[in-house]
């Protein structure tokens, strides 16, 4: 377990609110490294506040969600922490609210609000997937519980509010869905901000350049290595541009954990010629300069709820290749999507090389993605966070 952390940094962005800064405690259950940075880039971005931070390691992920009130309750290193003084709590959506608002008086009383970097209700199926129903019950308590719901996206707000009436319909005692109605009609989404220094970003629409027909196209792939990111699909991929004689360089970048497809295995034994990068980058440094190197970054994601790999590809001047599913019909336009083929890999991967050639012969201007930068979005995260603290003082 994370020990907890107090966040009292230069100020970065803003010099307003200086006079009165809101003592928060920020909460992630299931600190992944996407959770990592974005409770970084607040606690910098946002530092006239006063932050303390507890988190628990990304592993065991069904225990995690259905455990994590006690790990943190139960843990007496945190009983002085938890006990403190804060004027808002702001939680990960795999925090068990309910639990932890049972274990923990102190915060009872306070202003909650319940960060859903993604759902259980839109997870793809998987044969060793277990517990499911259990988990999408834990996040819709948390979600009742809160006082106020934050999506990432408008996809990952209106996946999730479906999903909980559909299950809430399922109950064999009666639980009428427009219990959600008023917890709906207050969720905001503010997306993950990208935290990128300016030195490294491309100028506003600038591709970089595409290589004449001579140079191999660099393609980049930042994904969790696991399933529900489509690897056997980017394996498709690999093999179809092999297939058609394209050349290509690649680097598949991304986090990983105990467990990786074995699917891995064999992209890297069947095209180590063509990967410049296998596995995470050694530094954030290393990982933008990748980024910023790449002519393209491929998604084949079957579960994505922002693609926030992606947005900070685009900002460094990489085109989209992207299917045309989950959320990135909410992110691009249709010439950077390839059509989603579920049940037919072969044929979608036939798609995104073809949509990987029309770029390459005929490239589009790189799409604009300066809205989500931390700069533009903290303020938006700041005002939200003062309206939650003036309310629950009054």
């Amino acid at each position: 377990m994370s020990q907890p952390q107090k966040h009292i940094l230069p100020t970065k962005f803003f010099a307003n609110n200086k006079e009165n800064p809101v003592r928060i405690l920020l909460i992630s259950a299931y600190e992944a490294s996407s959770h990592k940075a974005w409770s970084d880039t607040l606690m910098t971005g946002l530092n006239q506040h006063e932050w303390t931070y507890l988190s628990l390691p990304a592993r065991h992920f069904a225990w995690r969600i259905r455990g994590n009130a006690m790990s943190f309750a139960f843990d007496p290193q945190n009983k002085p922490t938890l006990d403190a003084g804060y004027d808002l709590v702001i939680a990960t959506s795999m925090t068990d609210v309910v639990g932890l608002k049972a274990f923990c008086p102190a915060l009872q009383s306070l202003p909650w609000l319940l960060y859903f970097h993604e759902n259980q209700f839109a997870y793809p199926a998987n044969d060793k997937q277990q517990g499911l129903v259990e988990m999408q019950m834990v996040t819709l308590y948390s979600a009742l519980a809160a006082d106020q719901c934050v999506f990432n996206s408008v996809f990952n707000k209106h996946t999730f509010f479906a999903g909980a009436r559909a299950l809430l319909k399922k109950l064999p005692d009666f639980v009428s869905p427009s219990w959600l109605d008023k917890v709906e009609s207050k969720a905001d989404v503010l997306p993950v901000p990208l935290e990128i220094p300016q030195a490294t970003l491309s100028s506003p629409f600038a591709p970089n350049s595409i290589p004449n027909i001579e140079s191999p196209i660099k393609l980049v792939w930042s994904a969790r290595w696991e399933f529900d990111k489509g690897p056997e699909r980017l394996f498709a991929i690999l093999k179809e541009l092999q297939r058609r004689g394209v050349k290509f360089e690649i680097a598949i970048l991304g986090e990983q954990f105990r467990t990786t497809p074995p699917i891995f295995a064999q992209i890297h034994a069947e095209f180590s010629d063509q990967i410049s990068q296998f596995g995470f980058a050694p530094s954030r440094a290393d990982y933008l300069s990748f980024l910023s190197s790449s002519h393209m970054v491929l998604s084949t994601a079957l579960h994505e709820f922002q693609g926030l790999s992606v947005l900070e590809a685009v900002a460094l001047g990489c085109l989209p290749v992207l299917p045309n599913r989950q959320v990135y019909p909410e992110l691009f336009e249709p010439p950077f999507l390839y059509q989603s083929h579920i049940e037919d890999i072969a044929q979608e991967a036939k798609g995104a090389v073809d949509r990987i050639l029309e770029l390459s012969s005929a490239p589009l201007r790189k799409p604009d993605v300066a809205h989500y930068y931390a700069e533009n979005l903290l303020l938006k995260y700041d005002v939200l966070l003062q309206q939650l603290t003036t309310q629950g003082a009054s």
